[in-house]
């Protein structure tokens, strides 16, 4: 089992930046891939980014790629997000996620095995 626990969110004027951080702890030596997914009031739970764990590959969704960053030092068991340029529409609960089996179907939330509870970022405008 691996339990995670995000911390970082909070309040930032759009345009800013904010760096959310997520530490694993448990099985670490199972994790095969790190994500991030964001779940808006009213909406369903978002792909974000996701990156294997110990290679070079990562994905982002379309609404963040070239402002968002993940990243994760292993050593110490961390997955980041670094959010540059936010806007008012990245408003959100970001859920960090591990997985055991990287099976290139990392967009849905059902490919993932572990969650946190989730850090709320509000941006505003």
């Amino acid at each position: 089992q691996v339990q995670l626990a995000e911390s970082g969110g909070g309040l930032v004027q759009a345009g800013g930046s904010l760096r959310l951080s997520c530490t694993a702890s448990g099985r670490t030596f199972s994790i095969s891939g790190a994500g991030w997914f964001r779940q808006a009031p009213g909406k369903e739970r978002e792909f974000v980014a996701a990156t294997i764990w110990s290679g070079h590959i990562t994905d982002y969704a379309d609404s963040v790629n070239g402002r968002f960053t993940i990243s994760r030092d292993v050593a110490k068991n961390m997955v980041y997000l670094q959010m540059n340029s936010v806007k008012p529409e990245d408003t959100a609960v970001y859920y960090c996620t591990t997985t055991h089996l990287w099976d290139g179907r990392m967009r849905s939330p059902r490919s993932w095995d572990y969650w946190g509870h989730g850090t709320q970022v509000t941006v505003s405008s």
